[in-house]
């Protein structure tokens, strides 16, 4: 009988180690506020998630450096979507069934985000992506927000760039062939006709082109003194390299999205002098611009891109929203957001009753090799 009673209290005293141990781990969970990261880290556009994660964690770190935020340390949960929209539904299913993650920043391309975005909405977890500029994308709800204009607004700034900064009116234009670039040259066309410009030819090109020799043939053929290339690096280094082996005294005006090292990397001295309006400017003496860039490139060993640059404000945005909330629930985070007046990298951000963010750009031209700001 005292066997039988010494093991059923060896048994009672295990139990009791067991679930306080379960009781220590949840508390210890609960000690952390999570915030998702969701954008493509392998294929074509792997730098721009990769930066996203990146922009993120350096924010998260500095922040619990600092103490965390509520006394609670913040932890990143990085997903891969690989810019597509099958992968981001996935993910963002998990995403929102995730009670622990209170927000998240992504995707990066338009159509992907929208795929994702309506998940997020019915979860109701705040989303922002640093980079969608799809004019519906806010449209999905309350809960969604972007860190980035509306491509309307960018593009305006391009064709002012194109015809009254570099004062050319034969506008050519190259575009790929996405929902953001056909959607993106639309706009862009009307913009030029309406600043007294005159689009002389447009080409249209599937995303990952490499030989755009028939393209240029057409677009030189139409006389245009400039050419606006609605697309990423990877479409405007080459089109620059191969366009300037015909006609070297060619203009050329890109997006922001197309801002990156690896642009001059490509297009290496045919990058010279192409122009681009841009949200950020890694050069700027701005102090808290300057401490940004020199803590990434010492992390990372790369200078940050426009869009890696909103990624950090967009954490930067979060978690100051939980900050003034006073708790991490999902909807108190995006009340606050909602009504915040954020001081980044990347200037002051807030946010029109849509979501969509106000935000001004700078000139920006490669010169020798490197990007300086047009004054």
């Amino acid at each position: 009988m005292k066997k039988v009673i010494g093991i059923l209290l060896v048994g009672i005293l295990m139990m009791t180690v067991f679930v306080g141990c379960q009781s220590q781990t949840t508390s210890q969970e609960s000690e952390v506020i999570k915030i998702a990261v969701a954008g493509p880290l392998t294929g074509d556009f792997a730098e721009y998630g990769t930066g996203f994660s990146n922009a993120a964690a350096l924010m998260v770190e500095q922040w619990n450096e600092a103490g965390g935020v509520l006394g609670q340390q913040i932890e990143l949960v990085v997903f891969d979507d690989k810019n597509t929209g099958e992968e981001a539904a996935t993910i963002a299913e998990r995403i929102a069934g995730d009670k622990d993650i209170k927000a998240v920043i992504g995707h990066f391309a338009s159509g992907v985000a929208m795929v994702a975005s309506p998940t997020y909405q019915e979860a109701g977890i705040l989303n922002i992506s640093p980079s969608a500029s799809h004019p519906d994308f806010s449209g999905e709800g309350d809960f969604i927000f972007r860190n980035n204009t509306v491509i309307d607004i960018e593009a305006q700034v391009a064709v002012n760039l194109a015809i009254d900064t570099l004062d050319k009116k034969n506008v050519g234009i190259l575009s790929v062939r996405t929902d953001w670039g056909t959607s993106t040259a639309d706009i862009t066309k009307d913009l030029v006709e309406k600043a007294g410009g005159t689009v002389v030819d447009h080409q249209e090109v599937v995303d990952g082109t490499i030989d755009f020799s028939s393209n240029i043939t057409r677009l030189h053929s139409a006389d245009a003194d400039v050419i606006i290339v609605v697309g990423m690096y990877n479409t405007l280094g080459p089109f620059a390299s191969q366009y300037k082996a015909v006609n070297p005294e060619i203009e050329l005006v890109g997006f922001s999205n197309a801002y990156s090292q690896q642009l001059i990397n490509l297009a290496q001295e045919n990058a010279e002098n192409i122009h681009f309006p841009t949200i950020f400017f890694h050069g700027s003496v701005e102090e808290n611009v300057s401490s940004f860039v020199s803590a990434y490139e010492a992390k990372y060993g790369s200078s940050p891109s426009s869009l890696t640059a909103q990624a950090y404000d967009s954490a930067g945005i979060i978690l100051k929203a939980i900050e003034n909330a006073g708790t991490a629930d999902r909807s108190a985070i995006k009340d606050e957001v909602s009504k915040l007046v954020y001081d980044g990298v990347t200037g002051e951000t807030k946010f029109e009753d849509n979501g969509d963010a106000i935000k001004a750009f700078s000139l920006v031209k490669i010169e020798n090799g490197q990007f300086i700001e047009v004054k």
